[in-house]
């Protein structure tokens, strides 16, 4: 029972990890505008 207490607990302090990084992410980093020009051809 201790390898499992001890494999949840890892998992759970990877999903921690992962869930402050994408909260840091989503808060903390501005994206820069800029334009963009996609050229589509037609197909006959």
């Amino acid at each position: 029972m201790p390898t499992l207490t001890r494999l949840l607990s890892f998992v759970g302090l990877i999903v921690i990890a992962v869930v402050l990084a994408m909260y840091a992410l989503s808060n903390f980093v501005e994206p820069t505008p800029r334009e963009i020009t996609v050229t589509i051809e037609k197909d006959w």
